[in-house]
Order: C-alpha cells, then sequence, then structure tokens
C-alpha cells in the first residue's frame, strides 16, 4: 500500500472507532442513564446549566458519533466532540487524576484526542465527506 492508501485508512479506522465510541455514550445518556438523570449527575458533578447541557451532550454525543463513523460534515462534529470533551476534562474528570478507574481523564483525553485528529486532518477518501465535497473546485472542499 501507498502513503495515500495507509493515511486513507488510518483516518476511516480512527474516525469509526471514535465515533462508535462517542455514540455509544449518547445513546448510553439517552437510554440508560436516560436525560433527567444524566442532568442530575451532571449537576452532582458542578456542570454549568446542568438541565440545559445534559441533552445537549447526549445528542452531540449520538449524533456527532454516526457522523464520524459515515464521515458526514466530520470536521465540524470532530471539532464539537473534540470541545464536548476539552469541557468534560476541565469540569469533571482533571481533579480525579488519569485513571478512569478513579474518575480521571485517560478515556476523556483519548476521545478528545482522536476527535480533534479527525477534524485536522478530516474524513478520508472514504466518507461520505470526499464524496459530497471532495471535488477538485469544490466551494465547500474544506469540509472534505
Amino acid at each position: 500500500m501507498n502513503k495515500s492508501t495507509l493515511t486513507n485508512t488510518a483516518l476511516t479506522v480512527l474516525r469509526v472507532i471514535v465515533g462508535f465510541i462517542f455514540a455509544a455514550h449518547g445513546w448510553q445518556k439517552f437510554n440508560e442513564f436516560t436525560i433527567p438523570g444524566t442532568q442530575a449527575a451532571f449537576t452532582q458533578m458542578g456542570v454549568p446549566g446542568a438541565s440545559v447541557v445534559a441533552p445537549l451532550v447526549a445528542g452531540l454525543e449520538l449524533v456527532g458519533g454516526i457522523a464520524l463513523i459515515a464521515g458526514l460534515l466530520t470536521r465540524v462534529f470532530g471539532a464539537l466532540l473534540a470541545m464536548d470533551m476539552l469541557g468534560a476534562l476541565v469540569l469533571v474528570h482533571a481533579p480525579a487524576g488519569v485513571f478512569v478507574a478513579n474518575g480521571g481523564y485517560e478515556l476523556v483525553l483519548a476521545l478528545g484526542g482522536g476527535a480533534l485528529a479527525v477534524a485536522l486532518a478530516g474524513a478520508g477518501r472514504l466518507s461520505i465527506d470526499a464524496a459530497a465535497f471532495g471535488r477538485k473546485g469544490s466551494k465547500l472542499g474544506v469540509l472534505a
């Protein structure tokens, strides 16, 4: 395989795995924890505006995760999900140290880094973005 093929394969793998984990966490907030439960948990964790933030975060993680898997508006959702993880890091997980078993930030950091990498690099050739916006001269080429 040439470098371009390897790069596109790597971007696809990264985007699908990170997207799957985000979608799973969004689904969990809606269906296992429920939105009222997530609002209560966010309030207990000290998240400002928890009653508004909780459904927004749940929706972003679910929809954004699915969008990453599909490679749809990848740079936009990657950036939004990276900001989501930055908020989780600063507001909740940083004081608990590194390890997730102690409520730490290792998963938040990995997901935020993965989302930021996808936002910066784009979805790659195997994506809806490439098919929709990847043509030469496309005014929306920045999205590809």
